[in-house]
């Protein structure tokens, strides 16, 4: 829009020239190179695949160079980029029971099959600057874990033996593909995990933040945490059967919330579902957390107000790439639209003080 300015076409071309001068920083300091962000930012660019809806971890660490480390652009370009790959096919449904974890934990009970596995997480670290990062020094080495371990049942498969959770209806129809079909309200629970999967980290943050302060009929606690590598098979009609063709990092998250019953639920704990790409606690456990209170209305719950379960409020708000797109689009000119407000606030002003005038010499 701007090449319609005077000039507007070279101020562009200047700008990209000064947009790549500012990414590149000191030219005396090695340029840092996309298998060293890919290798040493993994949470980034775990965040900037699963926004993105994109397995790609070279990409997602090229895109988070090319944008500065602006995750939200990095995303919007994995965004453009995805739109441009066809598609082969899809994927079996992806068993995270087979999961091989590095990382398994449970608030809810402390002896489990399989074991916890704290794995490489903040949660037990200080918070307090580590200067010696600053020496560049040599990491030290991490304890040595089995190369390929075994698989672990989930922890609601505890509580559903005995009929303590509510069970998950079996889902024969195949989901609607967000990526493809736009989105429609009301949505089945499929398409919403889909948009919470893709949503913006902070947003989600936010609404699950809300949830425990009381805006949402939750009470929640981590029934289990994991996150490993998983198998993705193709089916292949040349051959009849399906083939592992690769292995993604996932993260996923099963929460257990109290319910007291409803006219259509007896009283049992019932479930919030968080499934994202790379390792991404964080947002696992948010998606978790906003997906049972969006449950509301087919656990037969009251609707409170809460922003958590107004599921229009939610899916229409939470998207990275809208979002973003929307409220930056503000920056573009709007010359027309400001100078008919403006001569709408001049003619509002002149016949407010005209009628000030004539009631003062009235009086």
């Amino acid at each position: 829009m701007y090449v319609a300015v005077k000039g507007g076409e070279r101020a562009i071309d200047a700008a990209h020239a000064w947009l790549a001068q500012e990414r590149r920083g000191d030219p005396a300091i090695p340029d840092l190179t996309v298998p060293q962000i890919r290798e040493q930012m993994a949470l980034a660019v775990n965040r900037v695949m699963a926004e993105g809806s994109l397995y790609d971890p070279d990409l997602a660490a090229l895109a988070i160079k090319q944008a500065r480390g602006d995750l939200i652009e990095a995303v919007f370009l994995i965004r453009a980029y995805r739109t441009t790959l066809p598609r082969f096919g899809s994927s079996q449904p992806m068993d995270t029971a087979a999961m091989a974890v590095d990382r398994r934990v449970s608030a809810t009970f402390k002896d489990l099959p399989g074991g916890q596995v704290l794995g490489p997480t903040f949660d037990y670290t200080h918070r307090l600057l580590d200067f010696a990062l600053l020496a560049e020094g040599e990491v030290p080495a991490a304890p040595t874990v089995p190369a390929d371990p075994a698989p672990v049942p989930h922890v609601t498969g505890l509580l559903d033996r005995d009929g303590l959770i509510q069970p998950e209806p079996p889902c024969d129809a195949a989901p609607a593909d967000l990526t493809r079909t736009p989105l429609e309200l009301p949505a089945d629970r499929a398409l919403r995990l889909q948009v919470l999967a893709r949503a913006d980290e902070g947003f989600t943050l936010s609404l699950a933040y809300s949830t425990q302060r009381g805006y949402g009929r939750t009470h929640a606690f981590v029934g289990e945490l994991r996150i490993g590598r998983v198998p993705v098979s193709v089916e292949l009609p040349e051959l009849g059967f399906a083939v592992e063709i690769a292995e993604v990092d996932l993260t996923e998250c099963e929460t257990v919330n109290q319910f007291t019953g409803s006219k259509t639920q007896p009283p049992q704990f019932t479930r919030g579902y968080g499934l994202v790409m790379g390792q991404s606690e964080r947002k696992a456990i948010s998606m978790s957390l906003v997906d049972r209170a969006l449950r509301w209305q087919e656990l037969g719950e009251d609707f409170t107000g809460a922003p958590a379960q107004d599921q229009e409020f939610v899916l229409s708000h939470c998207d990275t790439v809208q979002a973003t797109g929307f409220l930056e689009h503000i920056k573009l000119p709007h010359y027309v639209d400001f100078q008919s407000e403006l001569e709408l606030v001049r003619r509002l002003r002149a016949e407010a003080m005209a009628a000030t005038a004539m009631q003062e010499a009235a009086e």
